[in-house]
């Protein structure tokens, strides 16, 4: 009944990363400095003992690089690590670390500088090899110095088959990832082929393996939740409740029974039946099927290993020490968003995580025992790197740092660096009274206008408080499920487009009223189905950028830039009658007077804005919904309190429309929002061949401005289908005071991805 992981969508309960999401980059410098300059200039002017205090919110004590869970953890190690790999300002990955490169961005020239040079190279054998060359000058902050073995150690971490942190580098086809971890070269011989015919048998290893590993724990944390939903949901207790949402057997009688015998009476129901328990949890039938041929997957190889096929395996094929200071990874095929699984790679010190006495590459020993990451874990609470700061402690909600004298981009100018836990709410506070001498609060209206109070100029700078702003990596939008809202039950027709660009054109002239009443100037409205913070989004100054939904059915402009708001709101009425008489509706004196086959006169579209309208798109619902009625057509607007309700009609595939976010990534890939084989999050339930071809097109060319090009024919297709209304792109805020920091050394250019932090080398208090 509930997809938890697909929460993160959700705009009113999106996550987002403290300073992590608000911030910079890597090492970057306006102009051409080198880092020896750097260096040298920066161990000259180390400033007082004051400390920088940045205010943060709560920690949970994760700061290793492999086993941090939330953006704050992830900050606390970044502070001590020399990243592999890191991105400029738009996201893109530095390719030469060493010397340094300079990358345009926004009218002004960046020097870019990090641990390694890559180089990706595209094989004859149809493999790619991710070449990585160190400086040779790296230390860490005890001395030691930073090698090739330090990052064969740390793959061998993120690799190792006990590895169950969040990063993500072995989901990449790595050459002999699966031999490795299998222990065998059994692994490889397991076809998709072998894999598919396992699971159609569905043998009872496998039926067990469903049972235990997918059936059971998804139906028990269904428990807690029909137990904290039952009432809202009208059923008279929480077993009854689970019983109707899960139970399989309609003569199952539960009298008498405890909640935990009755859960386990229902997970017995399933019998391994995976595929209805998808339809029953999310309406998908299919939503199992990638974790239920994982698992298939792991007992064909068992099988195989068991019956004396295959040859131990000492090392990852595709994983080699190419010199002291170079080290290949090498994937099977070509994927361009590979190299983006290298971005959260710190360069961990084997001699502090691991134990040198268990690591010698020649003979197959990487610094710890295979199969038990116990040492690693000891140091998960302490992080040592070669990053700007030493780690100090972690006390009353404070995390302590000091410079690291030996960093390779400049000693940093502060001695002392703290990260103190402070609510949201006490942040512009803590700012302005000296508590905290950098944030970073939700942007909001609100929020800047209490700046604009405290800096007593009306404005986000001012002598109290400084202010960059930075797009959120994510944007929000209204969706249209083509295969509730279309003409005959054909959702691709010209027809059933036409019908949903109606709808579409007549939501879109209301957004920048209700936006700008809303976010004010911490929010702008955004007319592509993607990110602002990409580097793939379409700009204002791109050839055929245009307003979304902006063109009636003939394809001539709606708007003219002399129209005043009211002018608008008429000229979209009436392009919305010219695409519903063209999707097949009886317009009579301006009004819709019948709808045909397969559509209607009203439709439903749910928000969650905790049942008050508390939401920036609700002001767009309610105005589109006022106009639609002038023209016979209901908009029904279902603004639950829960907002389970929501996903579970989202998840069922059939509501029509709804208001939610999206979260977005380094790269644009599309294939999980919108690919027709897409089972977790098409919720637009467009299926369009080009658009498909499109998607995996993108992926297999590593020339950015030719991925651009794709993703620009993929945004014009899904607009076209009119699936999606893109609505805003919303701000968050770092701020600092001007009087404690000096303002000239901050980090120049923040961007989502290039964070306050990353020439922290540079900055000075004041």
């Amino acid at each position: 009944m509930k997809k938890r992981i697909i929460s993160l969508m959700l705009a009113s309960v999106m996550v987002i990363g403290t300073l992590a999401g608000c911030g910079s980059g890597n090492n970057a410098t306006t102009g051409e400095t080198t880092p020896a300059e750097a260096t040298d200039e920066s161990a000259a002017e180390t400033s007082s003992d004051t400390p920088l205090v940045v205010g943060y919110q709560d920690f949970s004590e994760k700061f290793s690089m492999f086993f941090n869970e939330s953006e704050y953890d992830k900050d606390v190690a970044a502070m001590t690590q020399a990243m592999l790999v890191d991105v400029d300002r738009s996201g893109a990955v530095v390719m030469n670390g060493v010397e340094g490169e300079t990358i345009p961005y926004a009218g002004t020239d960046y020097t870019y500088t990090g641990a390694a040079d890559l180089t990706v190279i595209q094989n004859d054998d149809d493999t790619t090899t991710y070449d990585f060359k160190l400086r040779d000058d790296i230390t860490f902050s005890d001395g030691e110095p930073l090698t090739a073995d330090d990052v064969i150690f740390s793959l061998y971490v993120f690799l190792d088959p006990a590895y169950d942190g969040f990063n993500v580098l072995n989901t990449l086809p790595i050459v002999g990832l699966k031999n490795y971890q299998a222990n065998s070269t059994a692994a490889d011989s397991v076809t998709a082929d072998d894999v598919a015919a396992y699971v159609k048998e569905m043998p009872e290893a496998l039926k067990t393996a469903v049972s235990e590993n997918i059936i059971a724990p998804t139906l028990t944390a269904e428990k807690d939740w029909c137990t904290e939903n039952y009432e809202a949901q009208g059923a008279a207790s929480a077993e009854e409740f689970f019983v109707a949402c899960y139970g399989t057997d309609d003569s199952y009688d539960m009298a008498g029974k405890d909640y935990d015998t009755i859960v386990n009476d229902v997970i017995a129901m399933y019998d391994g039946d995976y595929k209805t328990l998808g339809s029953n949890y999310a309406g998908d039938e299919a939503y199992f099927d990638g974790d239920v041929t994982s698992l298939a997957e792991k007992l064909l190889i068992e099988e195989k290993v068991a019956a004396g096929e295959g040859e131990e395996v000492p090392n990852i094929e595709g994983i080699k020490k190419l010199g002291d200071y170079e080290v290949s990874v090498t994937i099977n095929g070509f994927d361009a968003t590979a190299v983006y699984q290298f971005l959260d790679f710190g360069i961990a010190p084997l001699h502090y995580y691991g134990d040198k006495a268990q690591y010698d590459y020649d003979n197959n020993k990487f610094g710890f025992p295979r199969g038990d990451l116990s040492i690693v874990k000891e140091k998960t609470t302490k992080p040592m790197g070669a990053g700007p700061y030493k780690f100090i402690k972690y006390e009353n909600k404070t995390v302590y740092f000091e410079a690291n004298d030996t960093y390779y981009k400049g000693t940093p100018k502060i001695k002392n660096l703290q990260f103190k836990e402070s609510d949201d709410a006490d942040m512009i506070p803590g700012v302005q009274q000296g508590t905290i001498d950098l944030a970073d609060p939700s942007g909001s209206k609100k929020a800047f206008e209490q700046i604009g109070e405290i800096n007593g100029n009306g404005e986000l700078n001012g002598d109290v408080i400084m202010t960059d702003r930075v797009d959120n990596l994510g944007y929000g939008y209204i969706g249209i499920n083509a295969d509730t809202v279309n003409v005959g039950g054909e959702a691709s027709s010209e027809q059933s487009k036409d019908l949903r660009k109606a709808i579409a054109t007549i939501l879109s002239v209301y957004r920048d009223v209700s936006i700008d009443s809303y976010y004010g100037d911490a929010a702008s409205v955004i007319n592509y189905p993607i990110s602002n913070t990409s580097w793939a989004a379409p700009q204002k100054s791109d050839e055929g950028y245009q307003l979304a939904y902006s063109v009636d059915v003939d394809g001539n402009p709606i708007y003219t830039d002399s129209m005043s708001a009211e002018e608008k709101y008429d000229a979209a009425i009436q392009a919305a009658l010219g695409y519903f008489e063209a999707a097949g509706y009886t317009v009579t004196d301006g009004k819709l007077t019948a709808a045909p086959a397969g559509a209607k006169l009203t439709y439903e579209i749910v928000i969650g804005a905790d049942g008050k309208g508390d939401h920036p798109s609700f002001a767009i619902l309610t105005d589109a919904k006022a106009a639609l009625e002038t023209i016979g057509f209901t908009l029904e607007i279902n603004d639950p309190t829960d907002s389970n309700i929501m996903w579970d009609k989202l998840n069922a595939r059939t509501q029509e429309l709804w208001v939610a976010a999206w979260q977005a990534t380094p790269d644009p890939d599309m294939y999980q929002t919108y690919h027709s084989k897409s089972t977790a999050s098409n919720y637009y339930q467009i299926n369009d061949a080009d658009l498909d071809a499109y998607i995996m097109d993108a992926r297999t060319s590593a020339d950015q401005s030719y991925r651009k090009s794709v993703y620009k024919e993929c945004l014009n297709i899904i607009l076209d289908w009119a699936v999606e209304i893109p609505v805003y792109q919303r701000q968050n805020c770092i701020i600092y005071s001007p009087e404690r920091i000096n303002a000239d050394t901050f980090t120049p250019g923040v961007t989502t991805y290039y964070k306050w932090w990353k020439e922290i080398q540079n900055l000075e208090m004041n």
